[in-house]
This record gives structure tokens, sequence and C-alpha cells, in this order.
């Protein structure tokens, strides 16, 4: 059932928005609403770019007042057009855009693109208009990108549809572009166009009103052209929508992904900016890691690693070849990918026999190869093919010093033989003096040949690593969560029906620890009590020592207000406990909780807390007073597998804390990867739950124990 209704979904995505977005991406006649004869103006600039870049559509300017711009007929209105058309630009005041998009509804035009700015970032009044020409869009069936947005590019020489006002020409290629902000947007496709690389197409949406930046990845997705697709946002509208659409398309080709306002200050100039985010925005890192996004925190780095995706072929494996005619680069490059996690295996005997005898005597036979400088073409060619025909090297990366007194063309004609081959990614570091005509020529040979070239040894060893990381994120099936079904689901919803009925925001320690005992979470033995008298049987039912914690409504953080004693050894301890709690807390609901003393575990914590729009976090680290001096922790989005609980300890910094260091134990890792799938399982049975705290959790090498928990709903 669960296939069945993912594949009616991946259907309805890629049917429904693909063919609704090709009046967009793939326009034969575009009107241009609010063209200007104005050589500076956004309605100016937009022709000229068509003209510039080719486009082979028509192109109808709209100008109830000028006869001709740029030399292309102009017309009055757009019912003045006597033909269909597919797209039309908007760049006009605000106030008449409501109107415009009912003209254009009636026209036929299937997508907007609203260049003008002035609506919801505007505030109240500037929405007011923009919902007022949403309703005309949708009573129409017209699909609006923007408003205050730049616009789209298809490089493809079919449409040539530069529909933006941007100023960098890109030849065609394979690479696709979707950006929150323009500004950022345009840079990305500069930086593509300064490194040689070839764009498919390009989206810079705005305001994102009506087409999101789900549609537009989705697209991407289903376009045969697209080989990877680069993505910079400061947020998401709708998180779930993006996450339904990443999942599908990232399974089918790269997703390079950079999202800006990881900081406090960095969130706040993204909410500025979107008029619609705010706050430290750790969700999106962890949407990217759920949906098998490749994620960078450097723009350069994403380009340059999108610069091998568009050539290469993804390896099978981290088992790197080098071949190098300089030694240094080499060995800097070892380290970066090893840092990566990549091997350098040792070659076969095969291998280094068949190298022997095409090698320079000077020459070092081993992984890596060095060719040395004398190497030519030949003997760059030699290694290439070993190295293609190990079955132990999945990919290969060249160190390429072009050296005055060898034919670097000729090396480079070698290298791009093997690479057009496609049958292992090829990645080169590619060291010159660009500023000599002779080894332009060089350079221009591996360029035209589709291999990538950086001019640092660490630059081309992070794009190589990249590439492996998107095998092991095609490769790494997360499997499902586990249902258990051994819960009480029934007594968990009448304990939190209860709850609400008496307006409760925090659960009180009975109701909590009864809900663990329904998701069997291990919780140390405990009695809650009225009285001295009671106190004392119920600690010693349980057996000393015991620890005291004071329990009202009014305390939430007993800790902290000094209502918890630990380590209470006998009766008179427990009773000059309680009669001071008794004199600090002067509440009429005060009771006490006796609990079972659990020294010399691990102090560990589990929570979950929740995102509008996404769901629940489950969260995992060092736990009890540490957590909040070294926030040792790591999220993931509900529901977690046990593959991801499994990730949750390992990607804690103290992890090997969890396997016992100096001659202390470890601690059960299997019951705690349990715990955090029972929780996950808890706040998806019940979305209610807003935040959940089990801190600390007491991790022992056999058994792993909460002692304190609060549940928030």
């Amino acid at each position: 059932m669960e296939t069945t209704l993912l594949t009616n979904k991946e259907n309805l995505i890629e049917n429904n928005v693909s063919h609704e977005l090709d009046s967009l991406f793939k326009p034969k006649a575009i009107a241009i609403i609010g063209a200007s004869s104005k050589e500076l103006s956004i309605g100016n600039v937009i022709i000229k770019n068509l003209v510039h870049y080719g486009f082979t559509g028509k192109i109808y300017p709209i100008n109830p007042k000028e006869p001709e711009i740029r030399g292309i007929k102009a017309y009055p209105t757009i019912f003045d057009v006597p033909d269909d058309i597919d797209l039309a630009h908007v760049i006009i005041p605000s106030k008449f855009v409501p109107q415009i998009i009912e003209d254009c509804g009636k026209k036929g035009i299937k997508s907007v693109i609203i260049n003008s700015a002035g609506f919801s970032e505007m505030g109240e009044e500037g929405m007011a208009l923009q919902n007022a020409f949403l309703a005309n869009a949708k009573k129409y069936g017209v699909r609006i990108f923007g408003p205050n947005c730049q616009g789209i590019i298809n490089c493809d020489p079919e449409y040539n549809a530069y529909c933006d006002f941007t100023f960098t020409f890109p030849k065609p290629g394979s690479i696709s572009i979707a950006a929150l902000s323009g500004g950022v947007g345009a840079f990305i496709m500069q930086s593509l166009f300064d490194l040689n690389v070839g764009m498919r197409m390009y989206a810079s949406n705005g305001n994102a009103c009506d087409i999101s930046l789900p549609e537009v990845v989705n697209y991407y997705g289903e376009d045969e052209g697209t080989k990877a697709i680069i993505l910079y946002t400061e947020g998401f509208h709708n998180p779930k929508e993006f996450m339904d659409v990443a999942k599908i398309v990232s399974k089918k080709k790269p997703i390079l992904a950079m999202k800006a306002g990881r900081t406090e200050e960095g969130a706040k100039a993204a909410a500025s900016h979107t008029g619609s985010l705010a706050g430290v925005d750790i969700a999106t890192e962890l949407i990217f890691e759920k949906t098998g996004i490749l994620s960078f925190n450097n723009e350069e780095e994403m380009c340059q690693a999108a610069m091998a995706f568009s050539t290469q072929p993804i390896p099978k494996g981290n088992r790197v070849g080098i071949i190098t005619n300089t030694g240094g680069p080499a060995v800097i490059a070892t380290d970066e990918l090893v840092s990566a996690g990549m091997q350098i295996p040792a070659l076969s005997e095969r291998a280094k026999n068949i190298l022997k005898e095409t090698m320079l005597p000077e020459a070092t036979i081993g992984n890596p190869i060095d060719v040395v400088a004398t190497g030519g073409g030949k003997h760059f060619r030699s290694a290439l093919d070993v190295l293609m025909e190990e079955e132990t090297i999945d990919s290969i990366y060249i160190n390429f010093v072009t050296a005055p007194f060898t034919d670097t063309d000729d090396v480079a004609r070698n290298i791009v033989e093997v690479n057009q081959l496609k049958r292992k990614p090829i990645i080169c570091n590619f060291m010159t003096n660009m500023s000599l005509e002779r080894f332009q020529v060089t350079s221009k040979i591996l360029q035209d040949g589709g291999v990538p070239c950086y001019g640092f040894p660490t630059t081309a060893a992070k794009a190589l690593g990249v590439l492996y990381k998107y095998h092991v994120l095609q490769s790494r099936n997360i499997g499902e969560p586990t249902q258990f079904g051994d819960v009480n689901k029934v007594s968990t919803e009448n304990i939190l029906l209860n709850a609400k009925k008496e307006n409760k925001e925090f659960l009180n320690s009975s109701q909590v620890y009864n809900i663990l005992s329904n998701y069997k979470i291990p919780i140390a033995d405990y009695r809650i009590v009225n009285n001295i008298n009671d106190a004392i049987s119920a600690a010693e039912a349980i057996g000393f020592p015991i620890v005291l914690k004071a329990e009202s409504e009014s305390l939430v953080h007993k800790s902290d207000a000094g209502g918890v004693v630990v380590n209470i050894k006998n009766a008179k301890e427990l009773s000059e406990s309680i009669e001071k709690m008794e004199k600090k807390f002067a509440v009429d609901d005060l009771q006490f909780l006796i609990q079972k003393f659990l020294p010399g575990g691990r102090e560990l914590i589990a929570g979950v807390s929740i995102k509008k729009d996404l769901g629940h976090l489950i969260l995992f680290g060092l736990g009890g007073i540490y957590v909040e001096v070294l926030k040792d922790v790591v999220f993931k989005i509900a529901q977690v597998t046990e593959l991801e609980a499994t990730e949750m300890l390992t990607s804690i910094k103290g992890f090997k804390l969890l396997d016992g260091i100096r001659g202390q134990d470890g601690v059960d890792k299997q019951s705690i990867v349990n715990i955090i799938q029972r929780i996950s399982q808890l706040v998806t049975d019940f979305p209610e739950i807003q935040e959940m705290d089990l801190n600390p959790i007491i991790g022992f090498k056999d058994k792993v124990i909460a002692v304190d928990a609060r549940i928030k709903i």
C-alpha cells in the first residue's frame, strides 16, 4: 500500500508539474508587458537579452505608446497580439498587476513572470495586491513565477530563452540552478561561467507566491538534459513539500545545496531578506540529510563540485588511483582524499609489471603513480589504462604540472581520450601558467574534452570527495521505521486527553512515566507520595540510596529550583530533605517523587522538539548538566529508522565515551537505539507532544534507564 501511494504521488508530481511548467521554461512566444525604449530599464534589458541570446521564438513588446522597441514591433495591449502567447513578463507598477493577470488569463497565457516588486515583501497593502492577482491567476489557470524576481533561463539551443535581466550568457551545459536569492543565483551562474561550465536552466523566483522552489527542482529532476542541480535557499515556506520532491529527485541526480542563515545573525538577515523566515534553521540541514542532498557551507566549493558532476560518472566506491608528475601535490591530495573517506589502495602485481615496462626508469611504480616531470603523453596514457583496468580502483585523480620540456598538449589529448570513455571519474589538478599561450592551448584541450580541472590539489580532491559522497548517499538505504507492537496507545491517548481537559501544558511526573512505560521506555523504579511516612516506606521498598524530587505543577526545572536531592542513603536523610522542601516550596499541590539512585553510569539525553510544517526533531547526545555546556547533541527528523538512530550515536563528538575509555565501562548502545526509535514512534503516534526531554538517561554496559523526563503538549 505504501509503495502504491508513493508511486501515485511521484506520478502526480512528475506529470502535472512538469507539463505545467513547460510554458515557463520552454516558451515559443513571449510578451513583455511593460516593455520600454529606455536603455537601462528592466523592460528593455529583457528584450535585449532575449535577442542577444538568440531566443528561437517570437517576442511581443507590450507598450501603448511605442510603435517598436529594439527594432521589434510593439503592441498596445496583449489582446492586440495576433498570435498565441505562452509566457508573459510583467514589469509594471504593482497596483496594475491584478488587472494584467486577469488580461493574461483571458488571452490564454499559461505562465507569467512578475519582475515587479511591491507585494508581500512590502506589508499589508502589498499582500492585498498579491492576493488579488493570485485570485485572478487561479481563476484562469495561470501559473505565477515571482513576484519581485529575476526570471528564468533555458540554455537549450532549441529555445535559448533568456527570460531574465542578468548579464551572464552561459554556454549550454547540464547544470541547472534554482536560487531563492537572485543575487546569489546570478553569482553562481557567473562562477560556473568563469569555470567554463555550461548551464542547462536557471530560476530565481523571488517571493515564490505560486510556483515554488520544490516545483522547480522537480522540473529539473524530470529534465533529461539536467545532470545535476544547484540549489540556494534561506529556508522553506513548505518544508514538507520540499522533502516529498527532494526524496524523489535526489535519487535520479545529485542536488548540491547551500543554506544561508546558519548563525543567529545570518538567520535574522535571511528573515529580513525573505520577509517570512526567522530563527536559526537547523531543520534545513536535517532536510538535506534526510532527502539525500549534498550540503555545502561554501558557495565556491559547491560550484567546483558542480563542475565535476557536469562531465563525470559517479564512482562505484571510495578507492582512488593517483597519477602525478610532481610529488608534493600528491601528498596534499592524499590527505584531503583520506579525510573525505576515500582510500588509496596498492596496485596489483599485474599493474606494476605493466608500468615497469611502460614508465620511465625514474618513475615511481605504486599508488600514487609518479610518472615524473619528464613523463609525456604515452606515460600518462599507460598509467590511465592500467588504473582503468584495476578492479580495486573506482576513480582517478591526476596532478598535471605543465613542465616546459614536455609536450603538454599530447598529455592533455591522452587524458581526454580516456576521459571520454566515461568508465571511471577523472579529476585533474592542472598546475600551469595561464599567461603563456602554449599552456592556454593545453588547458583548452582538457576543458573541451570534459576533464574537470582545478588549480589546487585540495580543491580537486574535495571535488572528487563530493562525487564519492553522492555515491554513498545513493547507496545508503536507511530502511523503514520500526513499528513496535508492544506499545499501549490506548492508555497513552487517555492520559493525553485527560491532560488536555485539565488545560495542562506540562504533564506531571506520573503522567510522563506512565506514557514512557506504555512505550516500553525503561525508567528507574519510583513512587509518588504525599508525606514523610509514605516517602520512607517507598524508599525502603525501592531500596536506598534514592533520589528525592519535589513534585508540583509549578515546578518544571526542579534541579534549578533546588527541588532535587540525590544519593539519600537512609530514612533520616530523607526526612530532613523533605522537611527542607516543604519549607522551600509553599505550594498546595506539593508531592514527592522517590526514585532509585543509579550512580556510575554515563549521563545521556534524548528528546523531541517540533518544527512548524516539518514535524518532530529527535535529539540525542551527552546529558545531565553537560548538555548545556558541551552541547554535544545531534538531531534527526522523525520518523527515525534503526540505521538513523545508530548514526545518531556515532555522530556525537563524545561517541568514544559510549564504548568506554581508560577502564570505564561502555554503555548498551543497542538499548539507546531502541529508546530513540520508541520516542520517534511515540511522537509520531501523538503529534500533540510538542517537546520531550529524557535527561538524564543513565547508560550502563548492560542497560539504559531514564531517570528524569518531561513532556510538553
